[in-house]
C-alpha cells in the first residue's frame, strides 16, 4: 500500500467533459522524505515511514533529531508509516529519499484520504443523529423540539442498553474516504486535486493511499 502525506489547502470546483460541476479539494502532497526502511528480515514486514513538513529543531527532541539526522534531512512536524511500500517500489527506496505525489499517483488514479474530522464538541442528539425531536410542539410539548425522547423500556429490563445514540461529543475522530478520483496533479508545486470532500479543516494534514 503506497502512498504520502499531504496537507489540506480548501475546496474549489471544476468542470468536467460533460460541463458538470464538480466539487474538489486541494491537497498539498509533499514532498515526503524517506526517514526509515524496514524489512522482513530486521522488523518482520516491509514498510517505509514517511515524514512531512518543516519544524523547528528546539522544538524536536533529541531523539528525534538525531532519528531524522540519519535520513540527512531537517526535522519533520509529521511521520506516517505505509506498509508493503518497498514491494511497489522494487526496492528503489532508500534512506532520505525524496518522494513527490507524481511518483505515486497519476491523473485518473483513485485514492483513500484519511484525517481528522472538525469538532464539533458536546451537541445533541439532532444535530449528532439527525433525531427528529420530540412530536408536536403545540401537543402539550415545552422546550421538547430537541430532545432525545424516552431512552428506557419499562419494568424490564430496567436500565438502558449500552450503544444508544445519544448526546455527546462529536466529530474529532479519523475518517477515511474510499475512491476519490485524482483529477489533476500540479507536479511544480507537489499538489493534488481529488474529487469531492476530505475529513480536516484547513491546514490539517491528510494521509493519501493508492
Amino acid at each position: 500500500m503506497s502512498g504520502i502525506i499531504g496537507k489540506k489547502i480548501g475546496m474549489t470546483s471544476v468542470y468536467d467533459e460533460n460541463g458538470n460541476s464538480v466539487a474538489c479539494t486541494l491537497i498539498q502532497a509533499g514532498p515526503c522524505v524517506v526517514t526509515h526502511v524496514k524489512n522482513e528480515e530486521t522488523d518482520g514486514y516491509n514498510a517505509v515511514q514517511l515524514a512531512f513538513d518543516e519544524k523547528k529543531l528546539k522544538n524536536t527532541s533529541k531523539a528525534l533529531v538525531g532519528h531524522f539526522k540519519r535520513a540527512n534531512t531537517t526535522p519533520k512536524k509529521k511521520v506516517v508509516e505505509f506498509r508493503d511500500f518497498r514491494v511497489e517500489f522494487e526496492e528503489a527506496v532508500s534512506l532520505g529519499l525524496e518522494i513527490k505525489p507524481s511518483d505515486v499517483f497519476k491523473e485518473g488514479d483513485f485514492l483513500d484520504a484519511i484525517g481528522t474530522s472538525k469538532g464539533k464538541g458536546f451537541q445533541g442528539v439532532v444535530k449528532r443523529h439527525n433525531f427528529g425531536g420530540v412530536g408536536e410542539s403545540t401537543h402539550g410539548q415545552h422546550n421538547r423540539e430537541r430532545a432525545p425522547g424516552s431512552i428506557g423500556a419499562c419494568s424490564f429490563p430496567s436500565r438502558v442498553f449500552k450503544g444508544l445514540k445519544m448526546a455527546g461529543r462529536m466529530g474529532g475522530s479519523r475518517v477515511k474516504m474510499i475512491n476519490l478520483k485524482v483529477v489533476k496533479l500540479f507536479p511544480e508545486d507537489n499538489l493534488i486535486l481529488v474529487s469531492g470532500s476530505v475529513p480536516g479543516a484547513k491546514n490539517s494534514y491528510v494521509v493519501l493511499e493508492k
